[in-house]
């Protein structure tokens, strides 16, 4: 058997851990940045929640609510398209 040239070494490095590739880092950032743009939705939509329409107590259809000055221009436009130009 012919000599192991000295450039070579005997016996094999030893592996990296598993944290030193970057492939691997990139793997656990995208699950990971979905988790937390989920929970940060999450926290946006239970801290500015629209309140409930609260029943009428016959149970036929909800209490109507007052239209403020915020809301008027939307419902004047939608009323606007509902009708007829005729």
């Amino acid at each position: 058997m012919p000599p192991i040239p000295a450039s070579i070494p005997a016996t094999p490095a030893a592996p990296a851990p598993w944290w030193r590739f970057g492939i691997v880092w990139l793997v656990i950032a995208g699950p990971a940045a979905v988790i937390v743009a989920g929970v940060a939705t999450m926290a946006v939509a239970f801290h500015g929640a629209d309140p409930q329409v609260a029943a009428d107590p016959s149970g036929a259809a909800p209490i109507a609510r007052t239209v403020t000055t915020s809301t008027a221009p939307a419902l004047q436009a939608r009323n606007h398209a509902a009708t007829s130009a005729r």
